[in-house]
This record gives C-alpha cells, structure tokens and sequence, in this order.
C-alpha cells in the first residue's frame, strides 16, 4: 500500500495504490488521515482508481476514516473507485453514506 499526499488549493488529495487490506494498508489510510487532520486539513480526497483489491478489514477502515473526518468537522470524498470497489460499496449500501467522483475537477467543486 502505497500513499501519495497532494494539495489543491486546501483541499488534500490521497492518492492511494495498492491494496487496502488488514494490517498494513488499514494502518497507511489511517495514519495518513490522522495526519492530515492533525495539520488542520479538513477537506479530503481518497483517490482509489490505483486501488486493485480491497478487503473487508479496508471497507472498515473508510467507514472509520469517513467518521474520524465528519467528526472533526471535515468532509470525505472518495475518487476514481474501480468498477469492484463500486460493487462492493453497493452491496454493503455504503454508497449511499460516500460521495463519489469519477472526475477530480467534479470532486474538487464537491467542497
């Protein structure tokens, strides 16, 4: 799991590669958002699209990630999910609880 940390303006870009499983991918998405927070960034962005597998552990750590941001006053915004993550967000409902962009420029306006 690897994680990339980019701004737009005050908006902080997550791009994320790899595979969001127990341990050690739940570990990065959570430090790194942790981080973010602590800094004062409070407008977030999870870009998945380098994202090729996810695990039931890695939709439990964007639940979480999604509460520690709202709770602190931020907003979450998941971009570029893959066509897999998108049904497993369906099955569990979660799409309903995310915004999601397929477009940067869309998820940037989403703020």
């Amino acid at each position: 799991m690897k994680i990339t940390t980019r701004t737009v303006g005050d908006v902080t870009i997550l791009d994320c590669s790899g595979k969001i499983t127990l341990g050690e991918g739940t570990m990065a998405v959570r430090n790194t958002v942790r981080e973010v927070l602590k800094n004062g960034g409070r407008k977030i962005i999870l870009n998945l699209g380098d994202v090729n597998y996810i695990d039931s552990s890695g939709i439990g750590e964007l639940v979480s990630t999604y509460t520690s941001v709202t709770n602190q006053g931020g907003k979450l915004i998941l971009l570029n999910l893959t066509k897999k993550i998108q049904e497993l967000l369906a099955i569990t409902k979660l799409l309903t609880v995310f915004e999601v962009h397929d477009d940067e420029q869309k998820a940037l306006a989403g703020f």
